[in-house]
């Protein structure tokens, strides 16, 4: 179940590496800021700003589930256990969070939340045995 659990947790990582690419780095192209509901060039200006701050959340998250993982299976696995559980945690909550933004979000939300909610229980189930 941890080597699953671990896949699942890695899969996220990458999710948030994705959106940390499109809102931070590539966030000027029409093709990105559309994927975010928005229209016009004008509202991607403004909306720029915020969407480099959370593009930074999502890599922090990202990487903090990948140094849990690394962590995990070399040299210190309750504290990679932690960091997993702390980071996978984060993101199933601002998934729920985007849940209730809209049904226009809920494809993203089920991309952000269900990996990282299906990897932590497949470890704690792992961990309670």
């Amino acid at each position: 179940m941890t080597i699953l659990g671990s896949a699942l947790i890695a899969l996220a990582a990458v999710v948030h590496l994705v959106f940390f690419a499109m809102e931070s780095m590539l966030w000027s192209s029409p093709n990105v800021w559309r994927r975010f509901g928005l229209t016009t060039q004008r509202d991607a200006d403004v909306v720029r700003p915020m969407a480099y701050n959370q593009g930074f959340y999502n890599l922090f998250l990202a990487g903090g589930a990948a140094v849990g993982l690394v962590l995990y299976w070399t040299t210190l696995r309750h504290v990679g256990f932690g960091l997993m559980f702390f980071t996978g945690a984060c993101m199933v909550l601002a998934a729920i969070v985007l849940l209730t933004t809209g049904r226009r979000f809920w494809g993203a939300a089920l991309l952000q939340g269900v990996p990282p909610l299906v990897g932590l229980v497949l470890f704690s189930v792992a961990h309670a045995g």
